[in-house]
């Protein structure tokens, strides 16, 4: 792609561009847009994957029921094995988040589809809503003792106050780490990808170099895709654990 000038025109940003989905230019706080509809696609993903193609139960399964199964063992395992065994009524909402994240993150690589957690806006909702969470429950089950998180019994007296404010701000600052995380991950990959592919359209006969490229990037997205789930899931897992045993 070549601009009137010759140059290179590909713009690798416009793919993360918050479009109406019935047309116009503005969004508002009810519009429904290219990123309603991709998060609609992986709940509806998950709906499918979780109690459709598991609706059968049967004694050999099938493909989709294995898959279901297997997920649910992995995150079951996942939670009990880095938030403890009491952390395993908080089961659903984990194994929520994570196939929320990973299937937008996955759709987000069918060509000219939308990732939606490449967007901060909704990553930050989504860390948001489990800092909010973890610390609503660290004061409901152990009242003000939950800010023996912050206080290191084993440094000396005399650094506990230092140490202390800097595990309030610590604290403070996961969910901004949390979301930035997925959404510059997500975004990168993208972004790269989109200039490789550009390139391709640019170089004429030689088109296959960049090509090899992007498919060998493309790939490398899928692994960061269920990378990335992984990482903010078994983040959420660390700071449910910090909400349940709150001590150093």
């Amino acid at each position: 792609m070549a601009d009137a000038n010759g140059g290179l025109n590909i713009r690798p940003m416009d793919q993360f561009e918050v479009r109406p989905l019935f047309g116009g230019d503005t969004v508002g706080m009810f519009t429904i847009t290219n990123v309603t509809l991709w998060m609609a696609l992986a709940v509806v993903s998950v709906v499918l994957l979780m109690v459709v193609g598991s609706r059968g139960r049967a004694l050999v399964p099938t493909r989709s029921q294995s898959v279901a199964e297997l997920t649910y063992s992995f995150i079951y395992k996942m939670v009990e094995d880095v938030s403890g065994k009491d952390a395993v009524r908080f089961f659903p909402y984990v194994m929520t988040i994570f196939l929320f994240v990973f299937f937008s993150n996955v759709l987000g690589l069918i060509p000219f589809a939308f990732t939606p957690t490449s967007h901060i806006a909704v990553t930050a909702v989504l860390a948001l809503a489990v800092f909010i969470t973890v610390t609503v429950l660290g004061f409901v089950l152990h009242g003000t003792s939950f800010l023996k998180l912050f206080w290191v019994d084993s440094a000396p007296l005399a650094l506990r106050p230092v140490l202390a404010l800097i595990e309030l701000i610590s604290y403070f600052v996961r969910p901004v780490s949390h979301s930035i995380r997925l959404a510059g991950a997500m975004m990168a990959g993208h972004a790269v990808a989109k200039v490789f592919a550009g390139f391709a359209a640019a170089l004429g006969a030689a088109f296959f170099i960049p090509i090899l490229a992007v498919t060998a990037l493309y790939a490398l997205e899928l692994l960061v895709a269920v990378i990335q789930a992984y990482v903010f899931t078994i983040l959420t897992c660390v700071y449910l654990k910090d909400a349940l045993h709150p001590h150093h």
